[in-house]
């Protein structure tokens, strides 16, 4: 099975059982809160990770760290990640589950490109500007692209709304050329 696929059906079963136990958005935080951990501690993942410390010396160290942090599921399902092999996947696994939690809300993520930073303010009405056009709800990370002149280009869903002074002024240049 390849690590998309893998990543989707755990991410999945994480969040059937997180909806099952009235818990999605605190498994979603608990979860984000470990992959931060992994992330940060980069020595843990390794090894959590590790193809020569047994799935018991593992689960010792996952549980010396996390028992009492996070919901016991959780712990189970760490658990079963290792005994899987599956652990070296758990920041796509957190992907999935984010994805499936968005998906159960109606919430598009899509991405704000920008010359500079995107004020909180800007944020938020570039957000409910693109999900009144997309009619659904829309939440926007904003990244910065030294391409851009000024203005804002969004893509979600696979789609592109180009708002971006560069692509006023080829606009501009192709209509000129045609006249």
């Amino acid at each position: 099975m390849d690590a998309l696929t893998v990543s989707a059906t755990y991410g999945s079963a994480m969040f059937e059982v997180a909806r099952d136990l009235g818990k999605i958005e605190t498994m979603g935080e608990d979860l984000a809160a470990i992959d931060r951990i992994f992330q940060d501690e980069p020595d843990f993942f390794n090894l959590v990770c590790s193809p020569s410390i047994d799935a018991q010396g593992k689960k010792d160290a996952i549980r010396a760290v996390l028992e009492g942090q996070v919901d016991k599921e959780l712990l189970h399902f760490l658990f079963i990640l290792i005994d899987k092999r599956r652990i070296g996947g758990f920041h796509a696994i957190v992907k999935a589950y984010r994805a499936q939690v968005n998906a159960n809300l109606g919430v598009s993520i899509g991405t704000a490109y920008s010359a500079v930073p995107l004020s909180e303010d800007r944020r938020i009405r570039l957000e409910a500007e693109t999900g009144k056009l997309l009619q659904k709800k829309v939440r926007l990370e904003n990244l910065i692209d030294g391409e851009i002149i000024g203005g804002v280009r969004i893509f979600v869903d696979g789609k592109l709304i180009d708002a971006s002074i560069r692509k006023r002024l080829d606009t501009l240049k192709e209509q000129l050329s045609q006249s």
